[in-house]
């Protein structure tokens, strides 16, 4: 790579920038997941791996048994 590519207009070294962030930990995304999967939160369904018809089977045998 030519050296003038590796830079942008301001002067910054856009592959040190790079190794930086590949050092950095988790991205944005990473995070995002790992607290759905460990804390819950609103807006992380998609990141959810509880079976939403086994809970919804459990409250309703949970209901029924106290209707007894």
């Amino acid at each position: 790579m030519d050296k003038k590519e590796a830079f942008t207009v301001t002067g910054t070294n856009i592959d040190e920038v790079k190794r930086a962030n590949a050092q950095s930990g988790m991205s944005y995304n990473e995070v995002k997941e790992w607290m759905a999967k460990t804390n819950g939160g609103h807006g992380t369904a998609i990141y959810s791996d509880t079976d939403v018809e086994e809970i919804k089977r459990k409250n309703q045998q949970g209901v029924n048994d106290w209707k007894k």
